[in-house]
């Protein structure tokens, strides 16, 4: 059974992808500009409404993943709330300057999220590490649960060749999850190449707004799309969920 983790962005997203049969979701916010941690507000709501397994992606601002010691304490403090929430896991990563995996900081969360009770995935900080063999030992040390990673390269279906040989390295230690880029035109070509048993995806869909009202003179963002949303699609989750096992079955 081929398992997706689905990426929502909001308690709207959190829904859909529950609904369209998502095992997992990751919750975070700012998906556009790689992800942060969602509000304490957010956590709650989600955490009430949801009865499939909810991670919280712990990252404090964008940008790299080098952080300075009170963004560390900010940290720590957002996986004290997961826990307090009844979160089922966090999603982390922290590097080093030279590019590679910062254990001892690392590994400090790891063990406030295991005394909570909590699960651990390591993101895409793996992605821009020196070494991903190393930075696989260094994960697997440290007492992650899984890897979310792209194999190195923007999308997972450029870095399938990496992702294989870590499912092969990792020989069942530690699991490894493809993510960025899967969509229905190719979850069933990582399935059969990959050897992963879990996913990960945002299934989204443009959304308009409801708006009437529209300034045009002004722009909040870059994107120009300050009247769209982008928001889990529960037919598109059924549908990768369903590509993805007609190759095991």
């Amino acid at each position: 059974m081929i398992t997706l983790e689905v990426c929502a962005n909001s308690v709207t997203s959190a829904l859909a992808a529950q609904q369209g049969g998502a095992t997992r979701v990751e919750l975070c916010d700012n998906l556009r500009e790689g992800g942060t941690t969602p509000s304490c507000g957010q956590i709650k709501i989600v955490r009430q409404l949801l009865s499939i397994e909810m991670y919280v992606l712990i990252r404090p601002r964008t940008g790299d993943f080098i952080y300075s010691d009170l963004e560390f304490e900010v940290m720590k403090l957002d996986i004290q709330t997961c826990i307090e929430k009844g979160c089922d896991g966090i999603v982390i990563g922290i590097l080093k300057t030279d590019g590679s995996i910062d254990k001892e900081r690392c590994a400090q969360l790891v063990q406030l999220a295991r005394i909570g009770g909590l699960k651990v995935t390591f993101h895409r900080a793996f992605d821009v590490c020196r070494d991903y063999y190393e930075a696989l030992e260094d994960i697997i040390e440290i007492g992650c649960d899984r890897i979310l990673t792209s194999g190195g390269k923007s999308t997972a279906m450029e870095g399938a060749n990496t992702i294989s040989r870590l499912v092969s390295l990792a020989k069942g230690r530690i699991k490894i999850m493809p993510g960025s880029g899967v969509n229905e035109y190719n979850i069933a070509d990582l399935v059969r190449y990959s050897g992963a048993k879990e996913f990960h995806a945002s299934a989204r869909s443009r959304v308009d707004s409801k708006m009437i009202y529209r300034n045009t003179n002004i722009l909040f963002s870059g994107s120009g799309e300050e009247y769209t949303m982008h928001v889990t699609d529960p037919d598109r989750v059924g549908r990768l969920i369903q590509l993805a096992n007609s190759v095991v079955m």
